[in-house]
């Protein structure tokens, strides 16, 4: 008997059923991914000779040789570039192969190109397996350059252009980049609830989550169909429970066996509660429940009035006070109507929060992870930046250097406001005016950062009006220990601060800012409970993707935007 041995490893396995001169195909995926083609450091010259199943997407196409065969370039999304692929006329309708859009999959061998073109290899096509078909007449992205304002309208189909996809590909690696720097440095990723109860920002900006108009309509038609029962109807059902206790009583004084007693008892009780559920269904009323003329949020979903999460900060924070270093990621939103190409209804946030730390703290932690970004769009995305650089911003590669290299300015609020002013003495004109007490506008921010430092800045120690009220107190009792990291095109890139930890000062800033204490009860139990010092900031993710490449919308840097008038799909 022979003896029992371990199969191979799958990707040994996959190798063994490979032909000799066939390239490896994508673990899930029946098709060589192109990346795997063209970005090998020789181009892809040395599969010359190998065989090929690929798929994708036509950029552009077109018929050669009186028709004889067509020219393809095919992309699926894997790289920036694209594959050209030859097609004999004899293996398809090149007249459908040629048209932008259509997708395609290819049985082929690749071949090296004549001397003299710009692609180091290319596709011959075998066979043709599959041909996904586009109307040109009807097709809403046609070969030629389109707007990126144009594509908003089209946000289910802008994926398959060229800077759609590769903003897609840079925002990927950043967020990769975001999870790896922070399991690098121990931080535990924890999920924040989206559907909160407590206000973060204390601006009131929210969304409301309610069944209560659902519920109403609901009732409204229910109603319709079936009308509340009438006076006479409830009387009528109490007539009905007389003469069933009244049979009780019959049967009890003729000593009726327990049988017909327990029988008649129940028919008692069904009248009863038939009486109850008529009395409760005839004081129902349509339209949204309400009492002492306010709405009634404990018939709503959740008992009480909830919202969409402007920040998963303050949850995070009873995270932080148990595992010292964690940090949420996910999308916050912002009820704010407003139409500029720096704001959005839904967005992303990185939100750190790090225990027994400081302001000094808190921004050795931004500082390493902006830059940290930067280097690793630089290592692992530099063909989606040129294209960037080529078609968008030609300085934002030269900028992501400059950010990754160099130590940011540091100056308190108070000495950002200094030079603002001294500016202005000079000649400077802003739209906005400059005084101590103002929250810095984006013309400042970029000043600061454009033109007199022309690098990240951080500004620290903002007057406690014009922060939040869990921000530290410092001891001049008129700024607290906040902190926001400023960087060029863009300005605030981060917003952060030293937590107040200290349960009588945030229970006064509370106040102070009339918010109601209740919804903060449990964030005061933070304090009341072992508090800590700690802080913590976060990261608009858009606005990081916005530096990155240079693109002037927030719009055009997040798959699917929401903002006011707007949420397709």
């Amino acid at each position: 008997m022979s003896e029992l041995t371990s199969p191979p490893p799958a990707d040994q396995l996959a190798a063994v059923t490979l032909d000799s001169d066939e390239i490896p195909k994508a673990e899930f995926s029946d098709r060589v991914p192109i990346h795997s083609i063209i970005r090998r450091e020789d181009g892809g010259s040395g599969l010359a000779g190998k065989k090929a199943r690929v798929g994708g997407w036509v950029k552009t196409g077109r018929k050669a040789d009186k028709d004889a065969f067509a020219f393809l370039e095919l992309n699926d999304g894997s790289c920036a570039g694209n594959l050209q692929v030859i097609v004999e006329a004899s293996l398809a309708d090149l007249g459908q192969l040629v048209l932008t859009g259509t997708s395609v999959v290819i049985d082929g061998h690749l071949k090296l190109p004549p001397a003299g073109t710009k692609q180091k290899i290319e596709l011959r096509a075998d066979k043709v397996l599959h041909v996904g078909p586009v109307d040109p007449a009807k097709y809403p992205l046609p070969k030629g350059r389109l707007t990126l304002e144009f594509l908003r309208d089209f946000v289910h189909l802008r994926s398959r252009t060229n800077a759609i996809s590769a903003v897609a590909r840079i925002r990927n690696a950043l967020a990769y980049a975001t999870h790896t720097f922070f399991n690098k440095h121990g931080f535990l990723y924890v999920h924040t609830p989206i559907v909160t109860t407590s206000d973060c920002e204390g601006a009131g900006e929210m969304f409301q989550v309610t069944t209560l108009f659902s519920e109403a309509e609901r009732l409204e038609k229910d109603l319709i169909q079936n009308p509340p029962p009438t006076e006479a109807d409830i009387e009528a059902a109490k007539l009905v429970v007389q003469e069933k206790g009244e049979v009780v009583s019959q049967l009890k004084s003729a000593k009726a066996n327990k049988k017909e007693i327990s029988a008649a008892v129940d028919e008692l009780k069904k009248s009863k509660e038939n009486v109850s559920k008529l009395e409760e269904r005839s004081k129902l009323q349509p339209g949204i429940p309400r009492k002492d003329g306010k709405v009634d949020y404990t018939k709503d979903f959740f008992a009480r009035q909830a919202f969409l999460t402007v920040s998963g900060q303050l949850q995070v924070e009873s995270y932080v006070c148990a595992l010292s270093s964690v940090y949420t990621f996910g999308p916050t939103f912002r009820a704010e109507n407003s139409h500029t190409s720096r704001h959005l209804a839904e967005f992303w946030m990185v939100e750190p929060e790090i225990a027994f730390a400081d302001l000094q703290d808190d921004m050795n932690c931004a500082e390493a992870y902006v830059k940290f970004l930067c280097q690793w769009l630089l290592d692992n995305c530099l063909e989606d930046m040129q294209f960037m650089a080529d078609k968008i911003d030609k300085g934002c590669i030269d900028r992501l250097k400059l950010v990754a290299s160099t130590p940011f300015v540091r100056l308190s609020y108070t000495e950002a406001v200094e030079i603002l002013e001294e500016s202005v003495k000079n000649g400077k004109k802003f739209e906005n005016e400059v005084k101590w007490g103002i929250d810095l506008a984006s013309e400042h921010e970029r000043y600061l950062t454009e033109v007199k430092y022309q690098k990240p800045v951080i500004v620290y120690n903002y007057p406690k009006d014009i922060k939040a009220f869990y921000m530290r107190l410092n001891d001049d009792s008129k700024t607290v220990a906040a902190m926001d990291v400023l960087v060029p095109k863009v300005g605030e890139l981060i917003g952060g601060s030293q937590r107040e930890e200290r349960y009588d000062v945030i229970q006064q800033r509370i106040k102070e800012m009339d918010l109601p204490v209740e919804p903060y009860e449990w964030y005061l139990d933070l304090r009341r409970y072992g508090t800590v010092k700690h802080a913590g900031f976060g990261l608009g993710f858009e606005r990081m993707i916005l530096f990155a490449t240079g693109l002037e919308n927030i719009r055009d840097v997040i798959p699917f935007p929401r903002y006011p008038g707007r949420a397709d799909l």
